[in-house]
């Protein structure tokens, strides 16, 4: 039985293991690529960075027949007990005895290159992604008619600062309000307790996309279309049922003896709030954090209809479609501003995981 247990456990963590690599190697992917230039991104796959055998040319034949018909097969003359092809098939490549030989070029001007296999790596990584996408610095690209024009790259560094003037209050006002509400329902008896508690709850199932017109509407009126204000209150507005049922869960399974003790000592609710209840909802607050923060920072529906596109007020969501829309080729750029896009969020959850787990089980195991 013991052994049938090690075998279960053992399959249940190569099953996990698959996921994660799974989960992570288009990260890994992404990471790699926004080192990389344009001419690498296009020709090869990111996975070339790791030791790999391809041809790689060793030698070149100029001295090569020109007069000849595209169709009718040829044999070249420098290599020795060679066989007769076609101008097509010398250019697609030729094997022979291990070696490789490729028509490079047109009849004219064209020559035969000399290819053997041998062990590569790709790494001609560069920071130049990174620096055309942050700083706007302007860019040569090739348009559909193959002239080379300039354009001016993205400022991701502007938004990449709207992002958090919009995450950062959007996350901490409604943690706030909620864990207020969540103490309230929890530890203070007031009447329609219990009504307010569904009605807030029942939010949940609200869709985002129900509320916008209404929404758009009303801060048309208030003037607060186009204002970081006004995604605050969204956020905050579509944020707190899931905060306040989160931190409720949490913060009606605390010690009550602890609580009743401070209440003894004549404390006062506010009192109970700030120095008890607080710094032991840790693990809930940061919970909701992650969930908040996250959904706010890869946020691109709300920015996009309250901001109104305004170019010097938009996050990162909308630069990085902006990046889509108008250079969609160019994917050593778009690899880099992807890349940047996702590295807040990274650092918020690893350094806030260790309470994820035991935020979401709050309240769900009573003994």
């Amino acid at each position: 039985m013991v052994t049938g247990k090690k075998r279960s456990k053992t399959v249940t963590n190569l099953i996990l293991l698959f996921i994660c690599a799974m989960w992570t190697l288009p990260t890994f992917g992404l990471f790699i690529s926004s080192f990389r230039d344009r001419f690498d991104i296009q020709t090869s796959g990111w996975w070339s960075i790791l030791p790999h055998r391809e041809y790689v040319e060793t030698g070149r034949f100029d001295d090569v027949p020109r007069d000849f018909d595209n169709d009718v097969p040829f044999a070249i003359p420098a290599i020795a007990s060679t066989e007769a092809y076609t101008f097509d098939e010398w250019r697609a490549g030729v094997e022979i005895d291990g070696v490789r030989y490729r028509w490079v070029g047109n009849k004219r001007i064209g020559g035969l290159e000399i290819q053997e296999r041998q062990w590569v790596t790709n790494t001609g990584f560069t920071l130049e992604n990174y620096r055309t996408v942050l700083s706007g610095k302007s860019l040569e690209v090739e348009s559909a008619s193959g002239e080379i024009v300039t354009v001016q790259g993205a400022n991701l560094s502007n938004s990449f600062l709207n992002s958090l003037a919009v995450t950062i209050p959007a996350t901490v006002i409604p943690i706030l309000i909620a864990a207020f509400a969540a103490y309230g329902f929890a530890w203070m008896r007031f009447p329609l307790r219990k009504v307010f508690f569904v009605m807030i709850i029942a939010l949940l199932v609200v869709p985002l996309q129900v509320a916008l017109v209404p929404v758009l509407k009303a801060y048309s009126v208030l003037g607060l279309n186009g204002t970081y204000l006004g995604l605050w209150l969204a956020h905050t507005g579509f944020g707190l049922p899931l905060a306040t049922y989160l931190l409720y869960n949490y913060i009606s399974q605390l010690p009550r003896e602890t609580l009743e003790s401070a209440f003894i000592d004549g404390a006062s609710h506010f009192t109970v709030f700030i120095r008890l209840v607080l710094p032991l909802s840790v693990p809930a607050l940061a919970s909701f954090a992650i969930f908040q923060f996250l959904w706010v920072w890869n946020d691109y529906l709300i920015a996009l209809v309250f901001l109104l596109g305004t170019p010097n007020s938009g996050v990162l969501t909308m630069q990085l479609q902006e990046i889509v829309g108008s250079r969609g080729d160019d994917w050593h750029l778009l690899t880099s501003g992807a890349f940047i896009t996702m590295l807040l969020p990274l650092i918020v959850f690893f350094s806030l995981q260790r309470y994820f787990v035991r935020g979401l089980l709050a309240g769900s195991v009573k003994g």
